[in-house]
């Protein structure tokens, strides 16, 4: 297994000093971020222009993340496919379809993004809705030799009340997804808020993880016993902010990552263990947003075999 980290946190750094960066720090991948220029939401970033990569593009990435002694894990691309306006869903299609063309011209494994949701609609709605469009997607992706995987995160701030706006945060949703030719991003903070055991959830499905996320989360449960496992709902100015847990960079939270880590190895999972940095304490600026990606390498690196 080898330690990587998602390049979206320093969106303001070009890949050519990322790059350099995680060599000299003890990384050994790079999961790249890959939104549209455009995109104004937050933890996003655009150190590879999946609309525009031509083969040459392709190979001067390679070339740089060759340099210095690093992988490519995945392309990550984060967004609604079941979008509630047909446009933006179009839109959201269209880039997915060029990250995994992109994917296949540079040799990423892999494309992340979400299976989203329509808030408007039920459930069952949602999944009927999906089971309509993932097969072309991972038809797509299969014939140039990618996977696209699906991160369990909730997206709960996708939601008006709070509720899952990613339906792919449990096992029971996991099945269904993968009935599709999709493939798990594997990320246990999530699990960890929705009252889940990451690493007994974990554990039946690692031959279907084809790429994982270190993020670590931390709980207030007096404020979740005021305010529910949703969340604030009289006043919640920010929809990410349930009020009563938030994200740490692994080794700041409650996740067992020794556990979690033999989990995945006696699984047989040998692919990236990629961070996922979106710890409100350790970010702000450059300088503290790269302290807290060597708290967590400080934290992983030694339980990573080889």
């Amino acid at each position: 297994m080898k330690l990587g980290f998602l390049t979206a946190c320093l969106p303001d750094v070009p890949l050519p000093e990322l790059a350099a960066w995680a060599a000299d720090h003890g990384y050994r991948a790079l999961e790249v971020a890959a939104w549209p220029a455009t995109g104004d939401r937050p933890f996003t970033a655009s150190h590879l222009a999946a609309e525009s990569l031509d083969r040459a593009g392709a190979e001067q990435v390679a070339a740089l993340l060759d340099q210095h002694g690093l992988t490519l894990s995945s392309l990550a691309y984060y967004d609604n496919p079941l979008h509630p306006d047909p446009e933006e869903r179009a839109r959201v299609h269209a880039h997915l379809h060029r990250c995994i063309d992109a994917a296949a011209l540079v040799g990423s494994p892999t494309v992340g993004t979400f299976v989203g949701r329509h808030p408007g609609r039920t459930v069952a709605e949602n999944l009927a809705d999906a089971e309509r469009i993932f097969p072309e997607l991972t038809g797509y992706a299969g014939e140039r030799g990618v996977k696209v995987v699906i991160e369990n995160c909730v997206m709960e701030g996708w939601h008006p009340d709070g509720y899952p706006g990613n339906l792919a945060y449990s096992p029971e949703l996991w099945e269904w997804m993968f009935s599709l030719g999709l493939y798990l991003n594997y990320d246990p903070s999530h699990l960890v808020w929705m009252g889940i055991d990451p690493v007994a959830a974990l554990r039946p499905y690692v031959d279907k993880v084809a790429h994982a996320q270190a993020k670590d989360i931390q709980t207030d449960p007096a404020a979740r016993t005021r305010y529910g496992w949703p969340g604030r709902a009289v006043t919640r100015p920010d929809p990410w902010d349930t009020g009563w847990w938030r994200y740490r960079v692994p080794g700041l939270g409650e996740v067992d990552w020794r556990r979690l880590v033999d989990t995945l190895d006696e699984g047989g999972y040998d692919g990236v263990l990629s961070v996922e940095h979106e710890d409100p304490v350790w970010s702000g600026d450059r300088h503290r947003t790269e302290t807290g990606l060597e708290i967590a390498r400080r934290t992983l690196a030694p339980l990573l075999a080889g």
